[in-house]
């Protein structure tokens, strides 16, 4: 029996996760990770970071975020706890989909997920108080590799949910698309 059910997405390479649990009356038993079913997604990848995150407030808005190369992650995002709308934003130089975006709600009720190749910005807004996220990097953190674009881009038009009523120094002052952007080189 599968535990997992992947569903590609109109960027190439972005894959929502639907995590199948095994549930009686006591709760469920859920699988967030299988090397042996996730072997032709995480082909020439390994896991080298688990990160833990917990939001607050409903409407803060982390991201958006990525890792330039060498050192370009892909993602694996869950949220164990509350809803949030999650965002992954295609920043790879010469895709077709280039500056798109797709968003999936996470919650601990839909057993969704998001797998991130490298090559997209990522953030989120809270949908709920309270929430927690587990995220899985391919790569470990590498500050002077950070990149990010400021999650009110108009440019990119993300049409977040609820007004955004929290975000961190950092993310406020990451930069709008100039129009020279031409994206991240894989």
């Amino acid at each position: 029996m599968t535990r997992f059910s992947f569903e590609a997405t109109s960027l190439a390479g972005l894959i929502v996760v639907e995590r199948h649990p095994i549930g009686d009356t006591r709760g469920f038993l859920e699988r967030l990770w299988c090397q042996d079913e996730w072997r032709e997604l995480f082909a020439d990848r390994s896991i080298s970071q688990i990160n833990h995150t917990f939001t607050a407030q409903p409407g803060t808005v982390r991201g958006l975020h990525f890792q330039n190369p060498p050192y370009s992650e892909a993602k694996y995002i869950t949220c164990l706890r509350g809803r949030v709308l999650d965002v992954a934003v295609d920043i790879r130089r010469g895709s077709p989909t280039f500056l798109d975006w797709h968003a999936e709600v996470l919650s601990s009720d839909n057993h969704r997920s998001l797998f991130i190749p490298e090559g997209f910005a990522h953030g989120f807004q809270t949908l709920s108080a309270e929430c927690e996220m587990i995220y899985v990097h391919s790569q470990p953190h590498m500050a002077e590799f950070e990149g990010g674009v400021n999650a009110m881009d108009p440019r990119l038009g993300i049409r977040w949910p609820l007004p955004v009523v929290e975000r961190s120094v950092r993310d406020t002052t990451l930069p709008m698309l100039a129009d020279e952007f031409v994206g991240v080189h894989e």
